[in-house]
């Protein structure tokens, strides 16, 4: 059977606590869904912190220290993969578009990147996009991403390309052709994020036609495409992605139990379809990752 990549998007930055009871929230609670989500069947688990008090993103060191010092005290073969596209958002203020307004999170790129120079992950994600967000606007300049790229790199962590519209994976090219990101690249395509590419299997299908042959790539759809997307990534030749960082509903209006049951619900699709999930030591082997 063809062997199919699971990431598990654990807790991401944009649900709210308040939406589902058991959305990951303290470094325990994100460690024990990473743990639970690859007895389910994933091999990556794609990890956000959050604050344990009032649930909001957070770039602490220490909660990602925390997180993954519980994910790799267990003894897991799990492959963390850290974001980094915490700091990247710009809200103009209404009287001067110029200034930062409320929910700016802008901050140098080298700070978006510490936990993982510190921490060194096997992966960490590195985003390409510049785009409209709801009232605000995500910020990823070529020379940023390059910052970024350069400090991954140089702390022996392999990037996650994530990309969300064609520019993206231009721009990945690039940093690709010029040697800042070495080696077979992954990608990750974004899909159903407003103003990005949508979620369907023609946009996909075009997206993959442009990646570098050479590459390894994934995708995924946010809320209700999730599994379809899942679908189309596999018959497509790529890997997969779920998680609550991108739906919490198992089907039309029943929340998911938890990550765990969003993996279980890939594994039988993917199985559906001819392929088994991929162990993470045959997820190394495939990304190029020195093995364990």
């Amino acid at each position: 059977m063809t062997k199919t990549i699971i990431s598990c998007a654990l807790t991401g930055n944009l649900v709210k606590p308040e939406q589902h009871p058991k959305l990951p929230v303290t470094p325990q609670q994100i460690a024990e869904a990473a743990l639970d989500a690859r007895a389910a069947g994933a091999a990556i688990v794609h990890i956000h912190v959050r604050d344990p008090e009032t649930g909001r993103p957070s770039m602490s060191l220490d909660l990602y220290r925390e997180a993954v010092d519980r994910i790799r005290d267990s003894g897991s073969d799990l492959i963390i993969n850290l974001t980094t596209g915490e700091g990247g958002r710009f809200a103009p203020s209404e009287n001067d578009p110029r200034v930062a307004g409320p929910g700016t999170t802008l901050v140098h790129p080298l700070l978006r990147v510490a936990h993982v120079v510190e921490l060194r992950p096997e992966i960490c994600s590195l985003d390409f996009n510049t785009m409209n967000s709801g009232g605000q606007v995500v910020v990823n300049t070529p020379s940023n991403v390059r910052k970024m790229a350069e400090a991954i790199v140089a702390s022996g962590v392999k990037p996650e390309l994530e990309v969300f519209d064609t520019g993206d994976i231009h721009l990945a090219k690039d940093l690709l052709a010029d040697g800042t990101i070495p080696g077979k690249p992954f990608f990750q395509i974004v899909t159903g994020v407003k103003y990005g590419c949508s979620s369907t299997v023609e946009t996909l299908a075009y997206m993959k036609s442009i990646l570098p042959p050479e590459a390894v790539w994934s995708a995924f759809g946010i809320a209700a495409r999730e599994y379809p997307m899942l679908a189309a990534a596999q018959l497509l030749g790529g890997q997969v992605r779920v998680g609550m960082e991108d739906n919490i509903y198992i089907r039309r209006g029943e929340l998911t139990r938890d990550n765990a049951e969003l993996v279980e619900q890939a594994v039988r699709l993917l199985d559906m379809l001819g392929a088994e999930p991929a162990t993470p030591d045959e997820a190394r082997a495939m990304l190029d990752l020195a093995p364990r």
